[in-house]
């Protein structure tokens, strides 16, 4: 057996109790300690000075406690205050609702290195929460005592930063020479790499950043290659062994709905749908991602390439997310349909009962053309007839296991992912490696844009009130919170509480509902739906909405706290208004401290309503976050990575996979011997997600 994969319990130092806290850090092996890198490392010798910070950019400081204050704001709730000095300057550090444990920990006197961003408050500047140390009274026997660099790991509770460094220490000392090349000899070479052994060494425990760096680089490269691997073989087994269904393009019922569509398609529109042709009418299974703006007309497309394989004799199937979404899409394509009767389509979700039973049946016959779901189109008791196209609507939310069982329900059926989550198009088509990529980048020319203000938390309250002027004229509002309740953590405003003075002060002769992911999906869904028959004026709500219906009647979206999200996620949630013919808005409302990208994402949303631009400067200023990286997606997690800002790093990861497997498919090439050892034994079940 592999050493690496012993238990880390059994690591001196460790034992059952901390094994189980380590957990919940995913650390579980000696080999998942190893590869545990620090999120920061501390310079004692190049840390920056007061005087010197910028409010806005992150620093690095080592100073001295000098005084330790609890205080209480307007609304009395505690606010704990360090006063920092370097001996020639002072700098507030301020944390809110701390714990008592917590407030042990610091002691006038006592050394403490701090990392965070700089902001600033009533002309003095700040650090809001930030990463500590106290570096007082350091472990006299432990092997850090007189080192220069010291890394900053991610904890848990109760494994403290002296420990952690002890136990990768150990770990590395008794361990590290059981690591095995990963890479070939001819990639070490050409970007002259460390071993995987060195670099995991220099990681932890080098005393130079240039060597640190090196390293870290050489970890970047391997996860990205690892992942471009899989996706370059994945996408030439689909071209070589994925046959699909050759579809001939008939012009029926597809040219009979586009004579009786009361607007013109889009120029993105029709350009897109002539890559689905294309796609459609070869030997080769359609892939394709279809990414759209919201409100760029992905159904109606969705819906010309769905004809197609019925014209062939084939069934449609489109499966959505929640089952509010797949009724609006039942009801959206029986709409665009009307014209044509012969046409069935069925709706399929949960619950089970006559009419569905008897749906079922229908569909396992044949005689269904178009059926539309949930998670229900993919029960073991769900039988198809003969799927030829399949449809799924927010690819992101849906396991690739999910996903695979659909397009396993056939000959290998053409597949088109849609996604509202705009991503610029070079990425994509690097990310989305396996995927052909098509992107509607252009609204219908009737649609108004958003406007979009930034308010200040002090205005809110009037901003609530002006707002019953609207509501009374038949308008509905959503108002969005970042919390379901109140935290002792945190002092973000709580939907409940939100709810309750909203309901019953500001708007209490109106309609208001409370919504949040805690309630029961068919709770949450009986909500939306009097909110879309206009039964509920005002919705307060978390980010559940971020992904729902259309509510043409929605003209007003209030997002509370929005220097705290992301710029995709406003933009989604930004979104749910502006799908009626009135002018909607989008009110912001800010908190202070604010960081300088905290400003500058609340600018770019004011300037502009292209998702394209604002997906580009979010992942440009966070990384790309939730757009990848989730095990639902498929993608590995990765440790260092981050597809935005190693883009060139990337770009060379992808070249080297796609030549290796052009050349190797099997990796059996005795330069590949390396290679084909990691990808089988590590990846090769990841690899599996992709095929479908």
């Amino acid at each position: 057996m592999d050493p690496l994969k012993n238990s880390v319990q059994y690591l001196k130092g460790v034992g059952e109790f901390r094994a189980r806290l380590l957990k919940k850090l995913d650390i579980q092996t000696i080999e998942d300690l190893l590869f545990h890198f620090p999120r920061d490392y501390i310079n004692r010798h190049a840390c920056q000075s007061i005087r010197d910070l910028r409010v806005g950019e992150r620093c690095s400081l080592i100073g001295e406690i000098h005084s330790v204050h609890k205080r209480m704001d307007k609304q009395g709730r505690k606010q704990l205050h360090l006063i920092i000095t370097d001996g020639k300057a002072f700098i507030d550090c301020v944390w809110f609702r701390f714990s008592a444990w917590f407030l042990a920990q610091f002691k006038e006197g006592e050394t403490i290195w701090l990392s965070g961003v700089v902001t600033e408050f009533m002309g003095k500047m700040q650090l809001v929460h930030p990463d500590f140390e106290i570096l007082t009274n350091p472990n006299k026997s432990s092997y850090w005592l007189d080192k220069t660099f010291l890394p900053v790991y991610p904890l848990t509770e109760k494994i403290g930063m002296n420990l952690m460094r002890d136990l990768v220490y150990n770990a590395y000392r008794l361990y590290g020479k059981y690591l095995e090349e990963t890479l070939p000899d001819y990639l070490l070479q050409k970007y002259k790499f460390p071993s995987r052994q060195d670099a995991v060494h220099d990681i932890h425990f080098s005393a130079h950043p240039q060597a640190i760096q090196t390293a870290k680089k050489r970890f970047i490269f391997e996860e990205l290659f690892y992942h471009q691997l899989m996706l370059a073989r994945t996408k030439k087994r689909h071209h070589i062994e994925k046959e699909g269904n050759k579809f001939s393009l008939k012009k029926t019922y597809s040219t009979a709905l586009k004579e009786s569509l009361p607007f013109a398609l889009t120029g993105a529109q029709k350009r897109v749908i002539r890559e689905i042709v294309t796609d459609m009418t070869a030997k080769r299974q359609m892939n394709r991602l279809l990414q759209g703006d919201v409100g760029s007309g992905k159904t109606i497309v969705t819906v010309f390439a769905m004809l197609i394989a019925i014209e062939n004799g084939f069934q449609a199937v489109m499966m959505a997310p929640t089952e509010i979404l797949a009724e609006q899409h039942f009801k959206n394509v029986s709409s665009l349909l009307k014209n044509q009767p012969e046409l069935s389509i069925v709706l399929i979700t949960g619950g089970e009962n006559k009419a569905k039973k008897t749906a079922k049946e229908t569909i396992a016959e044949g005689k269904i053309n178009i059926i539309i779901g949930t998670h229900a189109l993919i029960q073991k008791d769900m039988r198809y007839h003969n799927v030829g196209f399949v449809a799924i609507d927010e690819q992101h939310r849906f396991g690739v296991k999910q996903r695979a069982f659909l397009s396993q329900s056939g000959k290998h059926p053409d597949i088109l992912h849609l996604s509202a989550t705009p991503i610029p198009r070079s990425l994509a088509l690097t990310v989305y490696g396996d995927l052909d990529v098509s992107v509607i980048d252009e609204l219908p020319p009737n649609r108004k844009p958003v406007r979009t203000k930034w308010i200040g938390a002090g205005k809110r309250e009037d901003l609530y009130k002006k707002l019953r002027g609207n509501i009374a004229k038949g308008r509905q509002v959503y108002i969005v919170c970042p919390l379901v309740e109140e935290s002792e953590k945190s002092d973000l405003l709580a939907a409940q509480s939100l709810f309750k003075t909203l309901s019953t002060e500001i708007y209490k002769d109106h309609h208001c509902a409370l919504l949040h992911g805690k309630m029961k999906q068919k709770d949450k869904d009986a909500i939306m739906r009097d909110f879309n028959d206009n039964r509920i004026s005002v919705l307060i709500a978390t980010t559940v909405i971020e992904v729902g219906i259309d509510v043409p009647n929605a003209s007003i979206m209030v997002i509370e706290h929005a220097e705290r999200f992301g710029l995709s996620q406003l933009h989604q949630l930004r979104g749910r208004v502006g799908r009626g013919a009135a002018q909607s808005y989008c009110y912001l409302i800010a908190y202070p401290p604010m960081s300088k990208e905290a400003k500058e994402r609340l600018n770019i949303m004011i300037e502009t309503n292209d998702g394209f631009k604002i997906a580009e400067k979010d992942m440009d200023l966070r990384g790309p976050g939730n757009f990848f990286g989730t095990e639902q997606s498929g993608f590995p997690l990765f440790k260092l990575a981050n597809i935005v800002r190693d883009q060139q790093i990337l770009t060379e990861a992808r070249y080297w996979a796609f030549s290796i497997i052009d050349e190797d498919f099997e990796l059996e090439k005795d330069k590949n011997k390396a290679l084909h050892q990691t990808f089988f034994t590590r990846y090769h079940s990841q690899e599996k997600l992709f095929d479908y």
